[in-house]
């Protein structure tokens, strides 16, 4: 990470799944301390605010064509501010559903492109989002967003993608819920995909370890998506979308860790928390910490019971 400051954008996005719940996700980082816990670190942080949503919205009929339309502004509201604050310090996106990823990432590859190096995504999930407007059974556009961002057909009406992510620049890490026609994406595509098997048996710090020397080797940025249902529900139970067999809390972090040391991230979405559904903010807190291990927070620091 080559800056000190921070920047909190807020996107209360809440139209890309049926639960709703996900508008209450910025206020939730920040009541969980975000910010105290980047500037503890030593990262000046300019929160933003939230970024007003489609103006229409409040008063238009409620429904898939609608959800659709509101998608498709939010991608745009979403990739000018991204383009925008990537040159100016370290983004961190608060959600907001996942499909707020449609305009975080076109963003923050049009600026990569804009200064002539790769982007890669790394994608923390339980589901891989490479479903189209169409392929989607659910209709659910926050299954979208990697189809969407690298450049994929059939997303009449968004904005064009100033430039899109080569599909060998993405990684996914925690699946263990992809439809056939992801799964088959997936394998023709080149993107690496680890799921929750290979974590069993392999451990999580090579293939991560794999990945981040391919980031160094092209002088790439570097795009973190945490989605809340990359960890499992025991340890994160404020996500509509809760699949067992997640990430534990020792390899979230470890993942976490990790990035710090490359120094190869520039940018970072933090997506899906549903505050309606947490336990007294548990998942909030451990969002933040989590946040916390990737700009540097180490096991030594962390305190114990007994010094809080």
């Amino acid at each position: 990470m080559s800056t000190q400051t921070c920047i909190l954008i807020g996107a209360g996005m809440d139209c890309g799944k049926r639960r709703r719940g996900c508008i209450m996700g910025p206020d939730a980082y920040r009541t969980a301390g975000l910010a105290e816990t980047l500037a503890d670190l030593g990262w000046a942080t300019i929160d933003r605010g939230n970024l007003p949503g489609p103006a229409w919205v409040a008063n238009a009929p409620e429904g898939a064509v609608h959800a659709h339309s509101e998608t498709i502004e939010w991608t745009r509201i979403l990739a000018e501010a991204a383009e925008s604050a990537i040159g100016d310090g370290f983004p961190i996106f608060m959600g907001g559903d996942h499909a707020l990823s449609l305009g975080t990432v076109a963003g923050v590859a049009a600026h990569a492109a804009d200064q002539n190096r790769p982007l890669f995504v790394l994608w923390l999930d339980a589901h891989p989002d490479i479903n189209t407007p169409s392929s989607t059974t659910s209709g659910n556009l926050h299954g979208t967003p990697i189809a969407y961002v690298t450049g994929q057909g059939d997303f009449d009406g968004f904005p064009p993608l100033k430039a899109a992510v080569p599909p060998e620049n993405v990684c996914f890490i925690g699946l263990r819920s992809v439809d056939a026609p992801e799964r088959a994406f997936i394998t023709q595509s080149g993107m690496t995909a680890i799921d929750m098997r290979q974590i069993d048996e392999h451990g999580i710090a090579a293939p991560l370890s794999e990945f981040l020397a391919k980031v160094e080797q092209a002088g790439g940025l570097l795009h973190v998506s945490l989605d809340v249902d990359f960890l499992d529900p025991s340890i994160a139970p404020a996500v509509g979308t809760t699949v067992p067999g997640g990430a534990t809390f020792r390899e979230a972090h470890l993942v976490m860790e990790m990035l710090h040391d490359s120094g190869h991230v520039t940018s970072l979405d933090l997506v899906e928390l549903n505050p309606f559904l947490d336990d007294r903010g548990r998942t909030a807190n451990l969002m933040v910490d989590l946040t916390a291990s990737l700009f540097g927070r180490r096991v030594f620091d962390r305190r114990t019971n007994s010094h809080s």
